[in-house]
């Protein structure tokens, strides 16, 4: 018999975006795996947007969810976002999973690596890793103007490295540590959350 699709019940509401992309993995893990509980996920980027509503989603499945990014505190995000890694993990809890918050810088190799160990020596496994990770935000700003408001050609050269760093590196060396896991158990599902100008045009990004 199919489980239900995640009811998405956090405090907040989700957008519809966010839902698709909670359902989405859901359903795709639920065929994959079957039921999540006793399942341990890790989900990048995961304090606020797409990467919470899918944590919540995993949560609800009954999975063991890791969350992770940088913000430990209420308007410490840089780009002054809101929402907290805590906070996301109380939620994944409260939904019928087990919320664990870890903060982790993914552009730094030593700080994933030991993400990594720490999931393998308190859990032994990892069925489903979702890179959503993305750093970018910060970089769209200099302190004056929007850049993605800007032509590709009147961008800071820099910015080309640090949005690849915080978005396509760090997926491959979250992929790359979470292998030997799932190789070593025979079993496991990586997904790569992306943006939706790579299927189509978007003003400001090439």
């Amino acid at each position: 018999m199919r489980a239900p699709a995640p009811r998405i019940s956090g405090s907040r509401r989700l957008s519809g975006t966010m839902k698709l992309a909670t359902i989405l993995l859901f359903n795709h893990a639920e065929r994959y795996m079957g039921n999540l509980s006793g399942k341990v996920a890790l989900v990048t980027g995961a304090s606020r947007g797409v990467g919470r509503g899918i944590a919540l989603g995993l949560g609800e499945a009954g999975a063991t969810v890791y969350v992770t990014g940088r913000t430990s505190r209420a308007g410490a995000s840089p780009g002054g976002l809101g929402d907290t890694l805590q906070t996301v993990a109380d939620e994944v809890t409260h939904a019928g999973g087990q919320g664990i918050a870890v903060l982790c810088d993914h552009t730094d190799d030593a700080q994933s690596r030991a993400l990594f160990e720490q999931i393998r020596n308190e859990q032994g496994r990892l069925d489903i890793l979702v890179n959503n990770v993305w750093g970018g935000y910060e970089h769209f700003y200099d302190g004056t103007e929007f850049w993605l408001e800007q032509g590709f050609w009147d961008m800071p050269f820099a910015r080309w490295d640090k949005m690849f760093d915080s978005g396509v590196r760090a997926h491959f060396t979250a992929s790359a540590l979470a292998a030997p896991l799932m190789i070593a158990q025979q079993s496991g599902l990586i997904v790569t959350v992306s943006y939706f100008a790579a299927q189509r045009p978007d003003k400001g990004v090439a």
